[in-house]
């Protein structure tokens, strides 16, 4: 939001002058100082895609003023804040498009990236509307690219940050499991729900096990989101929504109270 009112430039202007001159202005500087630059990679988990609050800048990217990260820098106010996660990234565009502003005063780095990788949405959408055979068969397929592909691409894109960001605390959040076992889900058998959650500790298993070997903190949510899956009757994960992107995708309360808290441990 651009905040250009001449009567606030003013009074800003004039707060700076009288803390200038208390010299609380330059105590203030060093407080901001010492809370380093914060940099927020990743795809829509990070971005904050099912949050709501989006930063009409963002465009596709979603970015949401509800994001944990965003939430994160509201509160310890960094000496910078660059919010690069985007719905929908893949480690190659987390590559191409999002390690610009890390430099060797960078302090602290979040992400989330590989289940796009994986083929989160297709996978997806074949549970939900497909057979149980038919959800096994694209989760089997998700599993060996998880397997057997993605930790290299995860090394790349770690190895990237190190490089770029060599002093940083880099948190790397896994993902959710998605649903509630037992009783009834609109939809999806056990089977299926079963399956979904296998591929999510898989894919946390995976994104841990690489983090660790580049030094990194790995933050595991499945915790904080356990008694809020989906058909769990309190769940901080959008169903089946519109605009159908934001489906899968943690809520505001997902954010503000799976993420945040497991992120903030880490950082």
């Amino acid at each position: 939001m651009k905040l250009s009112r001449f009567a606030g430039a003013l009074s800003a202007l004039a707060l700076t002058a009288a803390l200038a001159l208390s010299g609380a202005g330059a105590a203030h500087s060093a407080e901001r100082a010492s809370t380093p630059a914060y940099t927020a990679l990743g795809d829509s988990y990070s971005s904050g895609l099912g949050a709501g609050s989006y930063d009409s800048a963002s465009g596709d990217c979603k970015r949401s003023t509800k994001a944990y990260a965003a939430l994160w820098a509201a509160a310890h106010k960094p000496s910078r804040f660059d919010f690069k996660a985007c719905s929908g990234a893949r480690t190659g565009d987390v590559l191409s498009g999002q390690l610009g502003s890390l430099n060797s005063s960078t302090g602290l780095v979040s992400i989330t990236v590989g289940g796009n990788d994986a083929g989160f949405s297709d996978t997806m959408t074949t549970c939900v509307l497909g057979s149980d055979s038919s959800c096994l068969s694209r989760i089997d397929q998700a599993r060996a690219y998880i397997r057997d592909e993605l930790p290299d691409k995860l090394d790349d894109v770690y190895s990237a940050i190190s490089d770029r960001a060599p002093h940083a605390q880099v948190v790397v959040l896994g993902y959710p499991r998605f649903y509630h076992l037992g009783g009834t889900c609109l939809g999806l058998s056990d089977t299926k729900r079963k399956a979904i959650n296998g591929a999510a500790d898989l894919i946390n298993s995976v994104t841990a096990k690489r983090a660790a070997d580049h030094g990194f903190a790995f933050g595991d949510v499945a915790a904080t989101f356990t008694g809020h899956e989906l058909c769990s009757g309190s769940a901080w994960l959008n169903s089946v929504t519109f605009p159908i992107n934001e489906s899968y995708h943690p809520t505001a309360s997902g954010q503000s109270r799976g993420y945040l808290p497991v992120f903030t441990a880490g950082a």
